[in-house]
């Protein structure tokens, strides 16, 4: 967000990260309102903020468009695969997979996504109006040593749940025979997806500390 954009696009996007922010706010709180109402009882917690979830996550998916459009600085390709991760947990995994909803995973993933993103877009908003609390800066640029490890573990935990309660299923797979003569299986699909989080989340999560460096280093000078 770094290069000047118009005043439409600035305006849409204030309008879309303030909502975000909110958004993840929303799921946070509601969440932590189950946690308190049921004396720390981590299933049902999906059922308690489902809806909110899958909106202000889903919606996400504009992200990629952002990029790819160039009204922000952003690998559209990179976006993409980031927030398909998630869609991927959100839906098939989370929502459709028996079973998922009733482990600790869904806690830790959600607490994580909700506390990151709410930071994330708040720092958008105020690098888009071009005033950055350096402790909103702080937050955004230290707060994910933590939050992405345990975000990560969280989501591990929900894939490979929903990869032994699909097994000897036929939940979103393909069998042979088939008119295609091809078979898809949705277990194996899922370990083959959590074995790309080997690669990826290095790579992330070294991109971010290089970052935290290069932010928090220009705002001391500044």
């Amino acid at each position: 967000m770094g290069r000047e954009i118009g005043s439409l696009a600035k305006g849409y996007l204030v309008l879309y990260n303030s909502v975000l922010s909110v958004g993840w706010l929303v799921v946070l709180v509601q969440m932590v309102q189950h946690l308190v109402n049921t004396k720390g009882q981590y299933d049902g917690v999906y059922d308690a903020v489902a809806l909110p979830l899958q909106v202000f996550q889903t919606a996400a998916m504009m992200e990629v468009v952002h990029a790819a459009i160039g009204i922000v600085q952003s690998s559209a390709a990179l976006t993409f695969v980031q927030v398909l991760s998630r869609i991927v947990v959100l839906w098939p995994v989370l929502h459709y997979t028996p079973g998922v909803e009733d482990t600790v995973g869904p806690v830790l993933m959600i607490t994580c996504w909700a506390v990151t993103e709410i930071i994330r877009y708040a720092f958008y908003v105020c690098a888009l109006i071009q005033i950055t609390p350096y402790t909103l800066l702080w937050c955004r640029y230290t707060f994910f040593y933590v939050l992405y490890p345990l975000g990560v573990t969280g989501e591990l935990i929900c894939v490979y749940t929903a990869v032994f309660a699909a097994r000897g299923t036929s939940l979103f797979s393909y069998p042979l025979p088939n008119p295609l003569n091809m078979s898809f299986d949705y277990a194996t699909a899922l370990v083959i997806f959590s074995l790309l989080y080997i690669p990826v989340f290095p790579q992330l999560y070294f991109h971010m500390i290089r970052q935290r460096g290069k932010q928090l280093g220009k705002a001391k000078s500044a």
